[in-house]
């Protein structure tokens, strides 16, 4: 399973095209008649402002409700194929990144949550400092990013190879 993002195409992999529209069904069928009867049966136990399971309810339900709306979103920005290849040794979006930081070697997925699912991995965005400071680099590299502390970061970009889910 594999997504990036390129400009505003997300990449997916069938598989991972497939396990989200799974959820995104679930979610927004089935899971939303649970839901609706949870917060009826609820809301029949009577008095709603001292209701904890009619108010922890219709939280869950604003939870679900977002991210069935992510998903929607995402499935239909998809582009279901490979992702465009990237430049041999190069850190790009879907990479598998080997840095020295603050003196440990660190491996995360470049990408997005929904990418990394079950990789065992961190994930860090491309947007996150972290991820901007390395994407385009090669192995090598030495380059810096600013935490939001505020203090600037020494990064050695060590390797980064194809994820392969």
């Amino acid at each position: 399973m594999s997504e990036t993002t390129t400009g505003s195409v997300t990449w997916l992999t069938q598989d991972a095209y497939d396990r989200l529209k799974a959820e995104y069904d679930r979610l927004s069928g089935e899971g939303r008649s649970e839901l609706a009867k949870r917060i009826e049966q609820a809301r029949e136990e009577g008095d709603l402002k001292e209701n904890a399971g009619y108010h922890a309810a219709k939280e869950e339900q604003g939870k679900q409700e977002l991210r069935i709306r992510q998903l929607r979103h995402l499935l239909e920005t998809a582009q279901v194929g490979e992702a465009p290849k990237s430049v041999a040794g190069e850190v790009t979006l879907g990479a598998v990144v080997t840095v020295e930081l603050a003196g440990e070697e660190m491996r995360f997925l470049l990408g997005s949550r929904e990418m990394g699912d079950g990789a065992g991995l961190d994930v860090y965005s491309e947007k996150s400092p972290l991820g901007a400071a390395v994407l385009g680099r090669q192995p090598g590299e030495d380059v810096t990013y600013t935490a939001p502390s505020g203090r600037s970061i020494p990064v050695r970009i060590i390797a980064c190879e194809p994820f392969t889910g």
